[in-house]
């Protein structure tokens, strides 16, 4: 029996050690549906581990909901999901009305229309950091400029990023001590029962949006605020106060941290592989392909959940109405049946059909075209001013299993 049929995909600290590689590999060859149980209250959940079977799950809405539960591990009574529903966990016209909202400000048309804007961002960002010569590149780059661009979509001042960050760290990283407020596992998280990622930072994020909302509603702007407070979702029913304070908050979220977390880890590849760094300075007119790879390779988002709504059986395996199945992107991201050498950073891979964003389904990321220019423009330039980069000391990571994030990161960069 393999020893990754005994492991639970719930441990954190199998995450927090950079270790879960080894055990995806052992899980899609020997356990592809695997059961993983849970601490109290929860109660365990299946993991898919290969992609085909993934892919599967997210493309059939009817079997596997976002809505009756929730996309993470956690375990909602009705009135938490009522209370915490957002457009993620919604399935069906309702998911699509609130998608539609925001769709037409994430087109590649649309976002195409900043890249004037990111090119100048991204060089001031990468002056600032340079000029110091060793840095925490997290800090410096990877956490300042993917916020920026989202303050600039908010239409917010700079001086609002520094807590829009921090907000962040602390709703996201619920289950590592060193950002949560409250960790999530703990007695104390009860009185935040109701509250997205059982944070408190829910409550002022949402006094934040209420504020700009205020100020904007009735107004001509095409801000993204502006947008959501002054249209109607094309099924007609209006955004309620929940649903306003849902969107806004998955705006702050998912607008800052899986781009952050995947520049950083693509700058770790880099250094790590010097000779992918290197055919990059030398054919520049590569790094947009490669952008495929970066993403692939950084897999921010480990994981999404689906809750199963009728019995299934996969690969033999019987699996109940109710039960969590858990789809692990990255383990999807590095099957040898569809990435040949999956655990080699190549940045020519050609194809590279990564799912890294969903790979397909309703629920496919809204903001993937948003993500591919900001890394394109940043490594762009980033990769045309340095000989080389080098790490410092330890990179330390986010404790959890959720968001494959990075906390810090010291290097030291030499310029061409």
């Amino acid at each position: 029996m393999s020893a990754a049929t005994d492991v639970s995909l719930a441990n954190l600290d199998l995450f927090e050690a950079q270790i879960p590689w080894q055990t995806f590999d052992e899980l899609r060859a020997n356990n592809p549906v695997h059961w993983s149980e849970e601490p109290a209250p929860n109660s365990g959940f299946w993991s898919l581990t290969r992609y085909h079977d993934i892919v599967r799950v997210l493309r059939d809405t009817e079997t596997y909901s976002s809505e009756k539960g929730t996309v993470n591990l956690e375990e909602l009574d009705e009135e938490q999901m009522e209370a915490r529903k957002s457009m993620i966990e919604t399935d069906g016209i309702r998911h699509r009305a609130l998608r539609k909202l925001m769709q037409d400000s994430f087109t590649p048309k649309a976002v195409a229309g900043y890249e004037t804007f990111l090119r100048g961002l991204t060089a001031s960002t990468l002056d600032d950091a340079f000029a110091k010569g060793s840095f925490d590149f997290v800090k410096e780059v990877a956490a300042d400029f993917p916020i920026r661009v989202l303050a600039r979509l908010m239409d917010v001042p700079d001086t609002d990023i520094d807590q829009l960050i921090a907000w962040g760290n602390r709703m996201v990283g619920n289950t590592d001590p060193e950002h949560a407020d409250v960790l999530l596992d703990s007695p104390e998280s009860e009185k935040y029962r109701m509250l997205p990622f059982r944070s408190p930072a829910a409550l002022e994020v949402w006094a934040y949006g209420d504020e700009l909302a205020k100020q904007r509603l009735g107004g001509k702007g095409i801000d993204i605020v502006s947008t959501l407070i002054n249209q109607t979702p094309i099924d007609g029913l209006p955004l309620s106060t929940r649903d306003f304070h849902a969107y806004f908050l998955l705006l702050i979220v998912a607008g800052n941290e899986t781009t952050r977390h995947t520049i950083s880890h693509t700058m770790i590849n880099l250094i790590q592989n010097p000779d992918q760094l290197t055919k990059l300075q030398e054919n520049p007119e590569l790094i947009p392909w490669a952008v495929e790879e970066f993403l692939r390779f950084a897999s921010p988002v480990y994981h999404f959940r689906r809750t199963a709504t009728k019995d299934v059986e996969i690969h033999g395996q019987s699996i109940k109405s109710g039960e969590k199945i858990v789809t692990w992107f990255a383990s999807g991201n590095r099957d040898s049946s569809i990435f040949e050498r999956a655990n080699k950073f190549d940045v020519t891979r050609n194809p590279n059909e990564h799912m890294t964003f969903g790979r397909g389904g309703p629920h496919m990321c809204l903001g993937n075209a948003l993500a591919r220019i900001e890394l394109r423009v940043m490594f762009e330039d980033l990769i045309s001013r340095i000989d080389s980069m080098e790490l410092t000391g330890p990179v330390d990571y986010l404790r959890s299993n959720f968001v494959h994030g990075i906390k810090r990161m010291p290097v030291r960069v030499k310029l061409r």
